[in-house]
């Protein structure tokens, strides 16, 4: 038998011998990391870079145009005509609660007149580059449910290819002003979803245009633009209830 074995000093000597080489070489490790470390760069600091140095000269543009002082000078005399201000009374059909009277009178109003809005243009002429511009802006906020090509997704039916894009203007205009709730069939296929689409109304008549514009011309679509005074026409529908395919004009 090994007398070493049944030494208490030595056992106790050998544990601590064994505690201390490890605590040097997990110092000695965390030193060679922290040494050799280098500073990880996602895609998303990459990204920040040129939008920090946007900001940066934003915010000098602005500093420049409109001094702190400027703003400053300026906040005591908006104040004053804030507070003598009074409110006015106005009506917003496109924030009618469903379900009140006002929501049931609109309802219940006559079906609108479409025809003057779906004459087609006696000339089929180039496409306002303006107005496309403003639509793809717009479409932003509609690729989150028909997809950044028009493809369509989980909510919402495709709009490359669809006969209703390239149909009767007055469809589309409704449909942004209204919302639309219910099946409806595309190139053949019958989509039905969760939740009908939401109404558009707090866009301007332009934007309408634009966004509808270049739905109607992009995605391999083609048809006449959208004129803002053709959603002007149709701002009666505001605040009625969702659409359904029934009381669209067949494409």
């Amino acid at each position: 038998m090994d007398p070493n074995r049944d030494n208490q000093i030595i056992r106790f000597t050998t544990f601590w011998w064994g505690i201390g080489s490890f605590l040097i070489f997990a110092l000695l490790l965390a030193v060679i990391i922290v040494v050799t470390r280098k500073p990880v760069t996602t895609l998303e600091d990459a990204a920040a870079v040129p939008r920090y140095d946007i900001k940066a000269k934003v915010d000098a543009a602005q500093a420049t145009a409109l001094p702190q002082a400027a703003i400053d000078a300026a906040i005591p005399a908006v104040a004053a005509k804030l507070a003598i201000s009074k409110p006015a009374a106005v009506e917003k059909p496109d924030q009618v609660v469903p379900g009140s009277p006002t929501a049931e009178k609109l309802a219940s109003t006559p079906p609108v007149d479409t025809s003057a809005v779906d004459v087609a243009p006696a000339v089929d002429g180039p496409i306002n580059p303006a107005l496309m511009e403003i639509g793809k802006v717009q479409f932003m906020v509609c690729a989150a449910c028909h997809g950044q090509n028009g493809e369509g997704g989980p909510i919402a039916p495709p709009l490359a290819g669809s006969e209703w894009v390239v149909g009767p203007v007055s469809n589309l205009i409704r449909i942004q002003l209204r919302g639309l709730q219910g099946p409806i069939t595309v190139k053949g296929t019958e989509y039905k979803f969760p939740v009908g689409m939401a109404p558009m109304a707090y866009q301007t008549d332009e934007q309408i245009a634009g966004v509808l514009t270049y739905v109607r011309n992009s995605f391999g679509n083609k048809a006449p633009a959208v004129k803002p005074e053709q959603v002007a026409a149709l701002r009666s529908e505001v605040g009625k209830p969702q659409l359904t395919v029934e009381e669209l004009t067949k494409p």
